[in-house]
């Protein structure tokens, strides 16, 4: 089966996107074949893209993406023809109308989430999962930082965050993006543009600080959400949409008050499909409960994914984004 993808044959910007035909073979042992509906665009595609994650090139985008079974290889058991799925994970290649990769990414979609909600929330919505359950477990009447808290991780973290009884403080970047976060459950919002992020944090908190803040801006945040912190605080450096975090002595954990600091990735959390059923039941619950709604703010063709990363580059974009083959 041929089908249209998205290719680069070097990092770079986005113009070195190439929009080709690609081969899309019968699934061996353990594989499957789907026919994409949508697919989810994340600021990881970005790191791939640019080189900051290296992969052998020329090299395939995107984690991400829901459809229906195609085929099944020998001693896949859990999907089938017909099936409707999503994934988040794997080998590259998501940016493409129609792929074959391993079986074991896949999980069933229940038929209240249609295709491009959960092209939409799958790593997004197990980014928050991991985040909150697992990194650091929140739990009711905690006070927490979050970054980038109208974007697409950030609206998903404000609303599970207000299911748990968390107050969520989140950081934007304009106004809009400010009254967005809090309409999704975010208890309070500063503007990184215009207000000093660790002094309005002591503020919020009578001077305590937070126990954890969750950072996917990475250069331009770092030091500023070590400064949030309380006594033994744990930071989640989890993204670097502004740019890799710069060399820093651990020394300056110390002087904060003994501070903990990691950098996890989904795919340690998910290692296994046992631990993958385990997060995405929780998701689905959590989705089809209405207590978090995922909502797709941008949509581009896949034939302009450029621009769709041009868009998310600029932090223009907001909520969630998809593509459509």
């Amino acid at each position: 089966m041929l089908a249209k993808a998205i290719r680069i044959a070097a990092t770079g910007g986005p113009e070195v996107m190439e929009y080709v035909e690609l081969e899309a073979p019968g699934p061996g042992p353990g594989e499957a074949r789907i026919v994409q509906h949508a697919i989810g665009l994340n600021f990881i595609d970005v790191y791939f893209r640019t080189g900051l994650y290296p992969q052998p090139l020329p090299g395939l985008l995107g984690k991400e993406g829901a459809g229906v079974v195609e085929a099944v290889g020998e001693g896949v058991t859990h999907v089938k023809p017909g099936d409707r799925v999503a994934y988040a994970g794997g080998p590259l290649g998501a940016y493409a109308s129609a792929r074959t990769m391993p079986a074991r990414f896949l999980v069933k979609l229940p038929e209240s989430i249609d295709f491009e909600t959960a092209a939409a929330m799958m790593l997004q919505g197990l980014t928050v999962q991991y985040l909150l359950r697992q990194t650091y477990q929140v739990k009711a009447g905690d006070t927490i930082l979050f970054h980038a808290a109208a974007g697409g991780v950030g609206l998903i973290a404000c609303q599970w965050a207000r299911a748990l009884g968390v107050n969520l403080i989140g950081t934007v970047g304009s106004q809009e993006k400010g009254e967005l976060a809090l309409a999704h459950g975010a208890a309070h919002v500063i503007n990184y543009r215009n207000e000093d992020i660790a002094a309005r944090v002591r503020e919020i908190t009578k001077g305590e600080g937070v126990p954890v803040v969750y950072d996917s801006i990475g250069k331009d945040t770092f030091i500023a959400s070590l400064d949030c912190l309380q006594r033994r605080g744990l930071m989640v450096s989890f993204g670097n949409a502004s740019g890799a975090v710069e060399p820093f002595a651990p020394a300056e954990l110390s002087k904060r008050g003994s501070l903990f600091l990691t950098r996890p990735t989904l795919f340690d959390y998910m290692a296994t499909q046992e631990e993958q059923e385990a997060m995405t039941s929780e998701l689905f619950e959590m989705v089809g409960s209405g207590r978090v709604l995922v909502e797709v703010h941008q949509r581009f063709a896949l034939a302009q994914a450029a621009d769709a990363h041009r868009a998310l580059e600029a932090r223009s974009t907001t909520g969630s984004t998809v593509l459509l083959p």
